[in-house]
């Protein structure tokens, strides 16, 4: 696996294996990898020629009172994962390189960007699009896979994409649970053994919204009552947003007959965490 650090490298590796006929897939990471991450990498493997992987901890996408400075950066440990999964090469870029200084250019998918983690979260998918439009001229990829926990930000790529005529196809991983139900995140460890229990509420909610969906139920404002029913059962939770949105559009549905995105975000301490799931249309 070779590890890649300035644009100039990637562009370079990418562009030779275009040239010799292979097509490439491109996995986005901040590090700290789980078994999440790594069935993305399986997909992408599966997918195409080549597999990149980027671990960038991207300051822009952060706010100013958020975990940036304590986000974990496990580089060893990533980069053994990595090579044990076959990848062909890993992105591994500073600040500098990827934000040369004097940097004022960005990319702000307007309306997508302040709905759902946008709301309580400014500038954040304004950092995200940036980050993955230069990822994307840099590496030019056949394919780029994400995973379905980040379901807000998908929606913002996609679009991106699409108004920009980028020629990626965009694909999206299921998500990764523990089996009692927690969707892995590498916010996790932020986590102690009390608070990983607390954590399941995210879980909770989720299901109990889509039984009710499935026994009958298909007006989002009773889905949404009874999912903050249920973080009531947990006190330590705080509830950022319950909300059941169109998946490309993240504007909220009144009826989830026709499909939808519930979504939910909390924090358990000082840990804020995001899961969802799809609803199917009938």
């Amino acid at each position: 696996m070779q590890i890649l650090t300035t644009v100039r490298d990637i562009r370079a590796f990418s562009r030779a294996q275009r040239q010799d006929g292979k097509t490439i897939a491109f996995v986005p990471t901040m590090g700290a990898l789980h078994e999440g991450h790594l069935s993305l990498v399986r997909l992408a493997e599966r997918a195409a020629d080549v597999v990149i992987v980027s671990i960038f901890v991207n300051p822009t996408q952060f706010g100013p009172q958020e975990d940036l400075s304590r986000y974990p950066r496990p580089f060893a440990r990533d980069h053994k994962l990595l090579e044990a999964e076959g990848v062909d090469a890993l992105f591994f870029p500073s600040v500098e390189e990827m934000y040369p200084a004097g940097a004022k250019t960005f990319v702000s998918v307007e309306g997508l960007s302040e709905r759902l983690d946008g709301s309580s979260r400014p500038g954040h998918f304004r950092g995200v699009a940036t980050i993955i439009a230069k990822f994307f001229h840099a590496m030019e990829p056949d394919i780029a896979i994400f995973g379905q926990k980040d379901a807000a930000q998908h929606a913002v790529i996609r679009r991106m994409v699409r108004d920009l005529g980028i020629a990626v196809d965009v694909r999206i991983g299921p998500i990764v649970r523990e089996a009692d139900g927690l969707a892995l995140s590498s916010r996790n460890v932020y986590l102690d053994s009390e608070q990983r229990q607390q954590a399941l509420v995210l879980h909770r909610a989720l299901t109990r919204a889509r039984q009710l969906a499935k026994g009958g139920i298909k007006q989002s404002v009773g889905l949404i009552a009874a999912a903050h029913q249920e973080f009531a059962s947990e006190p330590a939770a705080r509830v950022d947003y319950v909300a059941i949105v169109d998946p490309e559009e993240l504007a909220p549905v009144a009826d989830v007959t026709r499909g939808a995105l519930i979504a939910v975000a909390a924090w358990i301490g000082s840990t804020r965490l995001i899961d969802n799931i799809v609803l199917d249309a009938e």
